[in-house]
């Protein structure tokens, strides 16, 4: 309850901070939805030259990409994180943090809350529903509670991943390039893994598991495409908890290690 409150606070100051200036507000949510948007269109560019990608038709992968937009939205939510070197161990804001009783992930998490990307959430909930009717696919109430689940397990591999890199930075100043290239291969993780050759799968799945943001979780509600994606999406949140397991232990580790910002 502590930390529960905790984060009602920081959202309350967030708010009161965000509405006076609230254009920024509103073109920060417009630039992500334009964002989101081209990544839709470059999708249906693709669908304009071939009537199936790997088997998967257009709705099916548009289906994929409003999944893959909902985890999305909660981590970069939560997860807003990308400057943490330059903000906590370059600027010294690590020593503010680690003075207050509460775990300093949170504390960074909760700094950097960013609760305009969770309309990105929103609309992949509408392409998935707009895919869904379009596919007339059966909707049951089990399929509700695990459509969280899988996504709980998505935004937690999300987390991990990103926890780990950002923890990097306890051991080196100096900026490693590896974020926007982490970013970059995400992306892979929307489209249909067996489209690609078999090492860049195994990667996908197992080694930096994107997999299992996108197309393993979603192939769970449409018609088995492959009888190995479908057997896996119910492990999304079993490597959700692996992954976040490793990135908070290399962040804890990193804290430990961590000396101060004084010269």
């Amino acid at each position: 309850m502590r930390y529960m409150n905790l984060m009602l606070e920081y959202l309350k100051n967030y708010v009161k901070s965000r509405m006076t200036y609230r254009a920024d507000f509103w073109i920060e949510v417009f630039s992500d939805l334009l964002q989101q948007g081209m990544n839709l269109v470059f999708i249906l560019i693709v669908f304009q030259h071939t009537p199936l990608l790997g088997g998967w038709s257009q709705s099916e992968v548009i289906f994929v990409y409003g999944f893959f937009m909902v985890p999305y939205g909660v981590f970069s939510t939560f997860f807003n994180i990308w400057n943490f070197g330059e903000r906590y161990i370059v600027k010294g804001e690590m020593d503010r943090v680690l003075t207050r009783p509460a775990h300093s992930l949170y504390q960074v998490l909760l700094e950097n809350i960013d609760p305009p990307s969770l309309f990105g959430s929103f609309v992949g909930m509408i392409v998935m529903a707009v895919c869904w009717m379009d596919m007339g696919l059966a909707l049951h109430a089990v399929d509700v509670l695990v459509f969280v689940v899988l996504v709980i397990g998505a935004v937690f591999i999300y987390g991990g991943i990103y926890t780990a890199l950002s923890a990097l930075s306890f051991y080196s100043d100096s900026p490693t390039g590896i974020v926007p290239l982490m970013y970059n291969i995400q992306n892979y993780g929307r489209y249909p893994v067996n489209i690609y050759n078999k090492l860049i799968r195994f990667v996908l799945t197992w080694l930096l598991p994107f997999a299992f943001v996108g197309i393993i979780p979603a192939s769970y509600f449409l018609e088995p495409k492959e009888d190995d994606i479908s057997r896996l999406a119910l492990l999304t949140p079993v490597m959700g908890l692996i992954v976040f397991s490793i990135g908070l232990t290399i962040w804890n580790r990193g804290v430990k290690r961590y000396r101060g910002a004084g010269s």
